[in-house]
């Protein structure tokens, strides 16, 4: 089973979540992966899934950052409202960009993946060119399911995380580092910990 999807880890702080149910065969292994991997792309569901319990709430927009209701596309933006004041450059919200999604099935080693790979990015609503997001554009996050055999499992892997210091008003500066110490010491994870739980509801 191939992880390239996930980037190494550099500089920053990094998470790695993790969730997994063992079926009694295959066959109910695969019906739960197929689910699982549709919960993961229906971004603008999450909240839901998670039964209120995320505080952050996300919604697929297309590359030109108009809100969508289908399968996300490479290019397509997470636009996030997380709880207090977003970024000003990011007309109140933080962004992301899928760069990557990547599906693997290997039916010699019985093996599926499906993975959305997402980073910071500027706002595209507006002319700022500055990321308009909590944590650095080296930042990544990667979601994923897989299933070996008749295990199913989700994760959701940070890698480079680190303050977003370059802005372009000292409001976003300060927000930013605030929100980002909050993420890298437990906000993210006890988020991503409900979330890949729910993947696999």
């Amino acid at each position: 089973m191939s992880f390239k999807t996930i980037p190494p880890q550099k500089d920053g702080s990094k998470s790695d979540n993790f969730y997994s149910i063992t079926c009694t065969n295959s066959q109910e292994a695969v019906d739960l992966f197929i689910k699982s991997s549709n919960h993961l792309l229906d971004v603008n569901n999450w909240e839901n899934i998670c039964n209120g319990i995320l505080k952050a709430n996300f919604k697929l927009c297309d590359e030109f950052g108009n809100e969508v209701n289908r399968l996300p596309k490479e290019k397509d933006y997470f636009k996030i409202d997380i709880p207090g004041p977003g970024p000003v450059n990011g007309d109140g919200y933080d962004w992301v960009q899928i760069e990557n999604i990547y599906k693997d099935t290997d039916k010699i080693n019985d093996t599926d993946l499906i993975s959305v790979r997402v980073r910071p990015a500027a706002c595209p609503l507006n002319d700022k060119q500055s990321t308009a997001h909590f944590f650095t554009k080296a930042a990544t996050t990667t979601f994923l399911v897989r299933r070996e055999g008749t295990g199913v499992t989700a994760e959701i892997h940070g890698r480079n995380e680190k303050p977003n210091k370059q802005t372009e008003n000292i409001i976003d500066t300060v927000r930013n580092k605030v929100v980002a110490n909050g993420a890298i010491l437990s906000f993210s994870d006890i988020q991503w910990k409900q979330l890949v739980i729910a993947f696999l509801s």
